[in-house]
């Protein structure tokens, strides 16, 4: 809408308004006021555009464009060739993409489940987003490096640092995991302990025990706006692939990107029609013999009292997506690209 609709919009005070047979207000001598009597003539427009702008002001706003402010100057000059990272910031730390080199494509085998969703989780179920609450992973972690609650800030604000996003990552307090029975957010249950604590906890207790780690979830997985971080979240958590019913084209991608395997449940079956439960083992086979995009993958799930058998596609879906896989993400593989042999 043009600025000056806006204006006379606001004028008004509603939207449903007919400014051809309606008047805007009324004069001081009673005579009824319409948009054309205060609409400005292209005259006026170029008058005040004349009286407002010149060359000189051009001039003199941008003279001193290139030399920056006082906080700019300021700053420390850079030592050597690389950042220079503070392990005491709690906004910007040294990120971790790229210490995993070795990782390669490989079956997994004793695998648990970190969490079960129904259809349509979204990015913003994921994604860390929103305050930080005190009592949340990241809000502790910050509270142990000095940061008073005032300051905590939001996830977005402190997406440079990889120690809190992780934290955040499924901390959605309108997650609805499968395995946390009921309660609402970011919560699980750890297997075999059966104990309820929260993903991260979980995930990070998974890490110790080195338990690769799997995601169970319904269609359209990722669904919703593209978020990096919904992607580099479960990647941080230890979470080797996710298998889904059918995954929103940009997050099943960004998936692949961060190393992290998208498999598809074959059509008709589910979690559910599988009567997967999550506290099962999990073998998946065939991912070191992958040559193609869209193979199939054997996967097998050994629970309490019973052990099925099923297969997947894995959902790299062409070549480019098969080699970013196999070097654990898109950001090794262009490392090793530019990297001197």
């Amino acid at each position: 809408m043009s600025p000056l609709l806006v204006v006379a919009y606001s004028l008004v005070g509603r939207i449903e308004f007919d400014f051809y047979k309606e008047p805007i207000g009324t004069s001081k001598d009673g005579k009824k006021v319409f948009l054309k009597d205060i609409w400005p003539t292209m005259k006026e427009i170029r008058d005040t555009i004349s009286n407002s702008l010149s060359p000189e002001f051009y001039k003199e706003t941008y003279r001193a464009a290139l030399e920056a402010d006082e906080k700019w100057r300021t700053l420390h000059s850079p030592r050597g060739d690389a950042y220079a990272w503070d392990e005491k910031s709690t906004y910007i730390r040294e990120p971790p993409w790229f210490m995993n080199e070795n990782e390669t494509m490989a079956d997994l085998s004793d695998a648990r489940v970190l969490a079960i969703f129904e259809d349509k989780v979204t990015t913003d179920h994921i994604s860390p987003a929103g305050t930080i609450p005190t009592d949340s992973p990241a809000g502790l972690y910050l509270q142990q490096n000095g940061v008073p609650r005032t300051m905590f800030s939001t996830y977005g604000s402190r997406r440079g640092n990889h120690e809190v996003m992780v934290r955040g990552g499924f901390a959605n307090i309108r997650l609805k995991n499968i395995l946390a029975k009921g309660k609402e957010g970011g919560w699980t249950v750890h297997q075999p302990s059966g104990e309820m604590m929260t993903i991260y906890d979980a995930a990070t207790r998974y890490i110790a025990e080195q338990t690769p780690l799997l995601i169970l979830a319904g269609k359209q997985y990722g669904a919703g706006s593209s978020r990096d971080w919904a992607a580099k979240a479960v990647k941080l958590l230890g979470v080797k692939a996710v298998i889904a019913e059918s995954f929103e084209r940009i997050h099943r991608s960004n998936l692949v990107a961060m190393g992290v395997l998208p498999l598809e449940f074959k059509q008709g079956e589910s979690w559910k029609t599988l009567s997967l439960e999550g506290n099962e083992t999990y073998e998946v086979k065939g991912i070191s013999a992958i040559t193609g995009p869209k193979t199939r993958l054997t996967v097998h799930a050994k629970g309490r009292t019973k052990q099925t058998s099923f297969e997947v596609i894995a959902r790299l879906d062409n070549q480019v997506e098969l080699e970013y896989y196999r070097e654990g993400g898109v950001l090794p593989y262009v490392f090793g690209k530019l990297a001197p042999s």
